[in-house]
């Protein structure tokens, strides 16, 4: 096993021993405690609105779902606590759908108990992780259907909606329409013979469920026959306009990550329109329409509304954060497949209520976060997933730090253990470790633990000041525009300018025999930043902020706009210990063998043998060329999901799309076959 570092929770704070009050540290530089009660928009104060996109409950998550959404928002959510800002972090599993359905029939258990299963998974891993959400709900609430329900009835009465017939597969034997998902069959292009409903696993082409040949009910093998259904539309183009006007002065205000402003705009720019909004489920929030008794909604219309929902069963008073967009200011995070149902659907379903709704005024998107040259999959047992990370015994400290520091904000990005082991190694624990444990260690050792009375008006201590504040300065900056990577550099940055600072002045033995005066200064401003540190470092590292302020003795501080001196004299710091500990490094080859993939069974062989090779990844930061491709990729992609979802569209441009986007497809693998054949 590898050695463990000292980690705390962040919820272990609250048992320090800590003074009660706090005559040796400036209380101006103290965090607001947190109220007992709800928190509420407050007037005259920053009210912060943070969701993540809400986790589906039909799998564990992996290393990527976790950066993509839930983790970053935690990021920008604790920054606004340590900056005093009045802050409500949402979050909860997405309950309702197909997949659902699907999984529950799977493991034989009803909807209700999957659900159950998942929510109490999913809830122990984010706990672990140390996400701090105010509240972390559920969409399988009377809250949301009463609220999905009510904004789907002033759709309805404004003239939003609209009703078609669709043709679909329906079995039979089981006396159901059949969602994509409860279809098998054989591709028509490449003559596969498992494809699913909505997608060849084979050659990647996208499909309808009608379009299989011999399809095949996944419930019972019974073959399936064509039925029409009727079933309710929102009409999106009517309120294309307004929509518009949101994207093009909240995106421009709210200062949108650029992937989302163009997946948003490639929607935008091929044009709006209806798309169904309910689906021949059980499983679900119900239709109240007359009817549409045996339907329920689709989950891309519910889900969002799962945000307010949540939030209606945290506090009755819901709509003071949610219908209040004079004072509150909302922040989504989330993986760049979300993007359009937070930009365009929602938003048009709430601006069609008529109602003063808090739109959304910060997107922040994700690329994908793949694992060892590949991607994450439970049933290969590939990557590393939630309750993995915890049986390593490595704290959560040094897995937010990993994630944080290679989140993808603007291409893909790679787990690799042997980064994961060198982060930890070259960056924890020689520059953070090192400087924390090597000043409090001295403290202790030559001061008995008693901060000294220094003179910060030397060179040297006015320009670890002065260059403090430029980084201090440009870390605030940077995660008020939710860079979150960039944002984590510049407090690592801060911390390698105090290990400089002990090397320019040499502290040693000598430098306390025979310079105390100098020594006394060096200690007194070297015990300060490690207490600035354990702010700029809380948002990313809680347990290890955690661990910094148990050493110091001291209470949680602000994040502030300059660097000062905020533990005075005399005050008594508490005995040292080890924040970050040496992972061995031929710990590579176990987490790899065991977290690498298992190998297929016979059967399971020869099946993949019939598939195409893997298709090769780019590492690292990419061209121009590959850029462009896969921004073209991502907007045919789009368009196809777009004209398979819309009622009025042509089967053969529908064809003519998909055949563009397997074509750019093409190229794409083909241009980084060459770019890593060039890189050799």
């Amino acid at each position: 096993m590898p050695s463990q570092s000292v980690d705390a929770s962040a919820q272990e704070l609250s048992q320090l021993q800590l003074n009660t009050e706090y005559p040796t540290i400036n209380n101006n530089a103290l965090r607001k405690k947190p109220s007992n009660g709800k928190v509420l928009p407050k007037e005259g104060e920053r009210n912060m609105l943070i969701t993540s996109a809400l986790p589906y409950v039909n799998n564990v998550p992996h290393l990527g779902n976790i950066i993509g959404s839930t983790l970053s928002a935690d990021v920008f959510a604790r920054y606004c606590r340590a900056r005093n800002f009045n802050t409500l972090y949402i979050c909860g599993t997405d309950e309702y759908g197909t997949a659902t359905e699907t999984k529950a029939l799977e493991e034989g258990v009803s909807c209700q108990a999957l659900c159950d299963k998942y929510h109490s998974i999913h809830k122990s891993i984010y706990e672990w992780f140390d996400l701090s959400f105010d509240h972390f709900g559920r969409t399988t609430t009377p809250q949301q259907t009463e609220i999905a329900q009510d904004i789907f009835l002033k759709l309805h009465a404004n003239g939003f909606t609209s009703e078609a017939a669709m043709t679909q597969l329906y079995c039979e034997k089981c006396q159901r329409f059949l969602a994509d998902r409860y279809v098998e069959g054989t591709c028509p292009l490449c003559k596969y013979e498992d494809a699913r409903g909505d997608q060849c696993d084979q050659c990647g082409h996208l499909l309808n469920a009608i379009e299989l040949v011999n399809p095949r009910c996944k419930l019972d093998g019974n073959k399936p026959i064509t039925k029409e259904s009727k079933h309710l539309f929102l009409n999106l183009d009517q309120l294309q306009p307004e929509i518009e006007e949101f994207v093009n002065k909240s995106s421009a205000e709210g200062k949108w990550s650029s992937n989302g402003i163009q997946i948003t705009q490639s929607w935008l720019k091929e044009g709006l329109k209806a798309r169904c909004i309910t689906r021949d489920l059980k499983w679900g929030t119900p239709v109240p329409a007359e009817g549409f008794e045996n339907k329920v909604f689709y989950v891309w219309y519910d889900a969002p509304i799962g945000y307010p929902s949540i939030t209606a069963t945290y506090t009755p008073e819901w709509e003071t954060w949610w219908k209040n967009p004079e004072n509150v200011k909302l922040y989504q995070f989330m993986g760049k497949d979300n993007v359009p149902f937070h930009t365009v659907i929602f938003p048009g379903s709430l601006t069609g209520t008529r109602e003063k709704w808090t739109m959304l005024h910060h997107i922040s998107t994700t690329e994908y976060l793949n694992y060892e040259g590949g991607k994450f999959s439970k049933s290969r047992n590939v990557g590393v997933f939630g309750n993995n990370a915890q049986d390593t015994g490595i704290p959560a400290s040094v897995w937010r730090y990993y994630l944080l520091s290679s989140r993808p904000e603007t291409s893909d990005s790679m787990f690799t253990w042997s980064e994961f082991i060198t982060k930890n190694n070259s960056e924890l624990l020689n520059n953070v470790g090192n400087f924390v444990n090597r000043v409090i260690k001295f403290v202790s050792s030559k001061y008995d633990g008693v901060i000294p009375d220094g003179d910060l008006s030397g060179d040297s201590e006015v320009q670890l000041f002065k260059d403090v504040n430029v980084l201090l300065r440009q870390y605030n900056e940077t995660l008020e525009s939710v860079k979150l990577r960039q944002g984590l550099a510049i407090a690592m940055s801060i911390s390698a300018r105090g290990n400089l600072y002990l090397q320019e002045n040499k502290i040693d033995n000598n430098l306390f025999n025979n310079h105390r005066a100098k020594c006394d200064s060096v200690i007194y401003a070297s015990i300060n930043l490690i207490y600035l540190l354990s702010a700029v470092f809380y948002p990313y590292m809680p347990g290890t902020s955690v661990g910094i302020l148990r050493q110091l003795n001291a209470p949680e501080r602000v994040i502030p706009d300059e660097f000062t001196a905020d533990i005075l004299p005399s005050h008594k710091i508490s005995k040292p210990e080890y924040l970050f500990t040496r992972i061995d490094e031929k710990m590579e080859k176990v987490w790899k063998d065991k977290y690498g993939g298992n190998a297929p069974k016979t059967e399971e062989k020869k099946k993949k043998s019939k598939k195409q090779p893997a298709a090769p990844v780019w590492e690292g930061p990419k061209p121009d060329e590959l850029v462009a491709l896969d921004k073209a990729v991502d907007e045919q992609g789009l368009l196809v999901r777009n004209l398979k979802g819309d009622k009025t569209s042509e089967k053969a441009k529908v064809d003519e799309a998909v055949q563009k986007l397997l074509a750019l497809k093409s190229e794409q693998t083909s241009l980084i076959t060459k770019l890593l054949a060039e890189k050799k």
